[in-house]
């Protein structure tokens, strides 16, 4: 069945700066603003853009985000003529198997996928990005201007542009100079890592690349540059919402931090719903002798404490006389009463105990230090988890 065009999610990254946090898991799995994945917000996006073909390609620990996408369903994904597909690294015949060794390569071991869909374009996605985007109409544009290549790119602080690759444009908006991650850009133009390429012509760069023995085999670093070089046309789509990347314990818990603030990104638009796999819970309960401020506090939540400027995920336990104050409580942890929780985020099941103090405030606007406890961590009763401190979880990575 042919499809005029198909998506492909890139989510096998292990995200290591997120440490604890990924020691056990892939980031795109990682829980965001009390009710979401991060993994929700491009599937959404690809719902609400019309867009019925995803192919989500895993590496690192794959189980939990294999069984959390399942059929697809929360996000009406799961039609027969289409829908998610899970695509991890496979063995060929007469080949051995390998990883995915860069991005381009993880879509060139799925051309095979591509191709039964016989698609006049491709999206290529992250995993691992907090925004609303409507990839139609950016498809639109990619087919107006006659682009090979369409990148979307959003404009950022000149001091943060050399961790992004950075686009120079023309006045039309052509790409004339790409550069991966400079040291002195002379541009704000930075990739969002969102593409739309007109298949026949990705199909094949992919397989050139794929012969090139000194390519990193990446979209930033091969593929772009070298369309770029043969003087294919390389359209910058610019995009004026909200994105986060969270690839950060910091950037994580700032993102997190604007959910409490609708007018940074709309989570109640509901011409644009971002969907996710919720968990059968039972009502919130606030405690008599609890107080919540300017909180998110979700399904399944037990507060008895304290909660202010905080996200809570679903079924988060937070004990008598505890306080929870700019911090972020994935799903399942439990506070102790009397514990005090500061510019922190707690990971999944962890077990704060009572009277203990995880985190600290900033001294001044530009000191913050997030202490973070992994998931499934425990500290024990009137322990102190300082700012910035990283506690893993027990028994390690295994």
């Amino acid at each position: 069945m042919k499809k005029a065009c198909i998506a492909m999610l890139l989510a096998g990254g292990q995200g290591s700066r997120l440490y604890a946090l990924t020691s056990r898991t892939a980031k795109p799995i990682i829980p965001f603003g009390g009710k979401y994945r991060i993994i929700d917000f491009p599937l959404s996006n690809c719902a609400n853009s019309g867009i019925d073909v995803v192919g989500v390609l895993t590496q690192y620990r794959p189980l939990q985000l294999n069984s959390y996408i399942g059929s697809g369903q929360p996000w009406d994904l799961d039609i027969a003529s289409g829908g998610v597909c899970i695509l991890p690294p496979y063995q060929s015949s007469g080949a051995r198997g390998e990883w995915f060794s860069g991005t381009a390569n993880a879509i060139y071991q799925n051309i095979g996928f591509i191709d039964l869909w016989n698609p006049d374009y491709v999206l290529i996605l992250s995993g691992d990005h907090i925004y609303k985007m409507d990839y139609s109409d950016m498809l639109e544009k990619h087919k107006a201007n006659g682009a090979d290549c369409s990148i979307a790119v959003i404009r950022v602080p000149l001091e943060d542009a050399p961790r992004f690759g950075i686009m120079s444009t023309d006045d039309r908006g052509f790409v004339y100079k790409f550069s991966e991650k400079p040291k002195k850009p002379d541009s704000d133009l930075a990739s969002m890592g969102i593409y739309i390429f007109t298949w026949k012509k990705l199909r094949a760069y992919l397989i050139e690349d794929e012969r090139s023995p000194g390519s990193e085999k990446d979209f930033g670093k091969n593929i772009i540059p070298n369309m770029l070089q043969n003087g294919e046309k390389l359209w910058a789509c610019r995009f004026e919402g909200y994105w986060r990347d969270v690839g950060t314990i910091d950037s994580l818990w700032e993102a997190n931090m604007d959910m409490l603030s609708p007018t940074l990104i709309d989570l109640y638009d509901r011409s644009w719903p971002i969907r996710s796999r919720s968990p059968t819970k039972p009502p919130h309960y606030i405690g008599e002798n609890a107080a919540i401020r300017h909180s998110i506090i979700t399904e399944g939540c037990d507060v008895r404490g304290m909660v202010t400027n905080s996200v809570l995920s679903s079924g988060v336990s937070v004990g008598e006389g505890a306080v929870v104050d700019y911090s972020i409580l994935m799903p399942g942890c439990v506070i102790g009463a009397g514990a005090l929780i500061q510019y922190a985020i707690i990971g999944e099941n962890a077990v704060i105990g009572a009277g203990a103090a995880v985190g600290l405030p900033p001294n001044g606007k530009t000191d913050i230090r997030i202490a973070t406890c992994g998931p499934d961590s425990a500290v024990a009763p009137g322990e102190t988890v300082e700012a910035g401190e990283m506690l893993y979880s027990v028994g390690g990575d295994d």
